[in-house]
């Protein structure tokens, strides 16, 4: 039998802020995972075409890692582990900054630029086809909400 208290703290954390960021942290490994498979075909994984998709979006193709970090909601080290790979199989180069040497930029190459075009459909698709139940209304409401909380 469960306790009054049991059920309670049960409750307490399917409900309110603890448990949207619950159902948020559920949805978000649900989407990589949805996203994951079928990008694999391409050779790459979610996290690699985030990468890419945002360098390709940047002026001139390149952010400062740390620019990137930001964007990926990742910590310095953890953009420098997403990227070896990136750089190694030519998609992504690293760059110095000529006017300071403790700065250093993250490039999407020519194969780079190649391979997203390639996967950009392939993640269209799994997108759509992960939200298409929900209004386009339903979706820009969620999207503000998402980037509320991740300014």
């Amino acid at each position: 039998m469960i306790s009054k208290a049991s059920h309670s703290v049960q409750h307490a954390t399917h409900d309110g802020p603890l448990g949207f960021c619950l159902r948020l942290a559920r949805a978000q490994a649900e989407v990589v995972r949805r996203l994951d498979g079928p990008l694999s075909v391409h050779g790459i994984s979610f996290g690699d075409f985030q990468v890419l998709y945002h360098l390709s979006h940047a002026p001139e193709g390149r952010l400062r890692r740390v620019d990137l970090a930001e964007r990926l909601g990742l910590t310095a080290s953890g953009v420098t582990r997403s990227l070896l790979p990136l750089e190694k199989i030519g998609l992504v180069d690293r760059q110095p900054d000529p006017r300071d040497a403790r700065v250093s930029y993250a490039v999407i190459t020519r194969a780079g630029r190649a391979m997203l075009r390639d996967a950009l459909a392939t993640a269209q698709a799994v997108s759509g086809e992960l939200l298409q139940e929900f209004e386009p209304g339903m979706l820009e409401a969620l999207a503000g909400v998402l980037g509320q909380i991740a300014r």
